[in-house]
């Protein structure tokens, strides 16, 4: 009986690290210029700035206004993306390409774009009237240079990027549960309700996530389609704008940095909701 022959250790060409060190430098560098934005934000401001631009009625008001209108902005897109994604997620229907193709316009579409065409949508004539004119007329409120302009410039944007992600969600839960629900006498909605919809919960977190950062940070729609009047329809990106142009740069950084701190921690919160109801 032959002793059994030892097995060679398995050659290596090199060393990974110059791999690692390329594939690293590349990547951070990116994060280095991120955390190098934010250090010199830090840098310019104080906590002084910070106090005296939350003490003005201005920016309160915005702060206000922008945490409302990215709240039902981000209901909205979830509301309206989850039914979509789950209809281009399970079916092959004629024109789906197209219709993915719409969803996708407001994503590579120049923002101000956007904002135009909404302003063009609302005022134009429509048999003698306006959209604008006609829901004023019929429900006693302003659309365009009033707050629920905000709202919908921000759910334009927003809308797409929820569509995308509710889509990808249902792209990877496994569908035949649904299909044995089908066999077992469900009907196709109480298949979502109760097999699709539990499983999609962490996507709905994610969609949520970002359709809110995607509003808070809007800014072109809504200068073009809500205007940026002061303690009507300013918020904090128009903030930044306004104080800008009247040479505030102290409060301008200021603002910019409590968007930073917002996004951080919505995303921060979410995130870790989405991970526990994951578990």
């Amino acid at each position: 009986m032959t002793p059994p022959r030892a097995v060679p250790p398995p050659h290596r060409a090199g060393s990974d690290v110059p791999f690692l060190v390329v594939m690293g430098g590349l990547g951070g560098s990116y994060v280095v210029l991120i955390v190098a934005l934010l250090a010199a934000d830090l840098a310019f401001t104080s906590p002084g700035h910070f106090a005296e631009a939350l003490r003005k009625p201005e920016i309160q008001a915005a702060i206000e206004l922008t945490l409302v209108s990215c709240t039902v902005s981000a209901l909205l897109s979830v509301w309206v993306a989850t039914p979509l994604g789950y209809l281009l997620s399970r079916f092959a229907f004629r024109g789906r390409w197209l219709v993915d193709t719409i969803i996708d316009i407001p994503v590579v579409l120049p923002p101000l774009v956007i904002g135009l065409s909404l302003l063009i949508l609302f005022h134009l004539p429509l048999g003698g009237t306006n959209l604008e004119e006609l829901i004023q007329r019929r429900l006693g409120f302003r659309v365009t240079y009033a707050e629920p302009a905000v709202v919908l410039a921000q759910f334009a944007v927003a809308c797409a990027f929820a569509v995308q992600t509710m889509r990808v969600t249902f792209d990877q839960i496994d569908a035949r549960p649904e299909q044995v629900a089908l066999t077992l006498g469900c009907r196709r909605s109480q298949a979502f309700l109760h097999v699709a919809l539990p499983q999609a919960w962490r996507g709905i977190v994610a969609a949520t996530t970002i359709a809110w950062a995607r509003s808070l940070g809007e800014f072109g729609p809504i200068l073009v389609f809500a205007g940026a009047t002061r303690m009507r329809t300013e918020v904090l990106s128009t903030t930044v704008f306004l104080e800008l142009s009247v040479g505030q740069l102290e409060a301008a950084v200021a603002v910019s940095l409590m968007m930073v701190l917002a996004a951080m921690g919505v995303l921060g919160v979410v995130r870790l909701a989405g991970a526990r109801v994951a578990r």
